[in-house]
C-alpha cells in the first residue's frame, strides 16, 4: 500500500461514531463566516511527500479548520502560526495555508496527527485516540524508508505516539520519555529517529505568549538539520 492509497481508504473511515456525528454535524452547522462553503467534513489525511524525512505530529483537525478545508492544519489560526514558522525556516513553499488548491507544499516534511477526525472540544477520548491509532501506525510504517526525525506538538500528540513507535519496532526508553517544549530524544531501532517535543501551536499557547514564533523556528530548524533537510 502507497500513502495515496492509506489516505484514501483513511477518509472513509467511521470507525469512532461520537466523532463521525461530531465532525458531520460541524459540517452541516457551520460556523456563520463560512456559511457558504461546503465542509469537508470527513477524516482528514496527512499531508506532505511520501518520501518526508520529518515528521510534525499535532493533535487532531480543528472543526472549522481542517475539518472545513480537509487539509491538516488549514484554515485556522493554529496554521497561520505553524506554516509561518514552516516558510520561514525552509519547510514550505507558502506562509499560509487557506484551501487544498492554494498551491501550498511541503519540503520534506510530512504532517499529520493521530486523530484524523475533529473531536468535540478539541478533546479525543483515549479509545478513539487509540482506534485512530492504527492509521498512524501504518503511516509511520509506510515512512519509515526516509523518516529521520519528528517534531511532536503538544502533549496528546506525544502520549499517543511513543506506544506507536515502540510497535513499529523503535526502542523507546521505560520510564518513557517526558514532553516538554524543546526536549529532544534519540531512538534507535529500524533507523536512528529523533524526537523533538514543542508545545501545540494553539490558540490558547500563543495568544497567551507562551509559545512564540521564534520558539516554533527554533524547534523546526533544529529538527530540519536533523532529518538531513538542505
Amino acid at each position: 500500500m502507497t500513502l495515496a492509497e492509506m489516505d484514501a481508504e483513511l477518509i472513509d473511515c467511521r470507525a469512532c461514531p461520537r466523532l463521525v456525528a461530531w465532525r458531520e454535524q460541524v459540517a452541516e452547522t457551520k460556523r456563520a463566516a463560512f456559511a457558504g462553503e461546503t465542509y469537508w467534513g470527513r477524516p482528514v489525511p496527512g499531508f506532505g511527500p511520501a518520501d518526508a524525512s520529518l515528521g510534525i505530529v499535532g493533535l487532531a483537525p480543528a472543526a472549522h479548520g481542517a475539518n472545513r478545508t480537509g487539509r491538516m492544519f488549514t484554515g485556522d489560526r493554529s496554521g497561520d502560526v505553524l506554516y509561518r514558522a514552516m516558510y520561514d525556516v525552509g519547510l514550505a513553499t507558502k506562509p499560509e495555508a487557506h484551501h487544498i488548491g492554494d498551491g501550498l507544499e511541503l519540503i520534506g516534511t510530512r504532517i499529520t496527527s493521530p486523530v484524523h477526525c475533529a473531536p468535540p472540544a478539541n478533546k479525543p477520548t483515549p479509545a478513539e485516540r487509540d482506534t485512530c491509532g492504527r492509521w498512524l501506525a501504518r503511516e509511520l510504517e509506510l515512512l519509515r524508508p526516509t523518516l529521520r526525525a519528528i517534531v511532536v506538538l503538544g502533549g496528546f500528540g506525544w502520549q499517543a505516539l511513543l506506544p506507536v513507535l515502540a510497535a513499529a519496532g523503535w526502542e523507546v526508553p521505560r520510564p518513557r520519555p517526558k514532553f516538554g517544549h524543546g526536549v529532544q530524544y534519540v531512538l534507535d531501532g529500524p533507523t536512528e529517529l529523533r524526537l523533538f517535543g514543542c508545545f501545540h501551536v494553539s490558540q490558547q499557547n500563543t495568544f497567551t505568549g507562551r509559545l512564540t514564533p521564534a520558539m516554533v523556528r527554533e524547534v523546526l530548524t533544529t529538527a530540519k538539520t536533523a532529518a538531513g533537510i538542505p
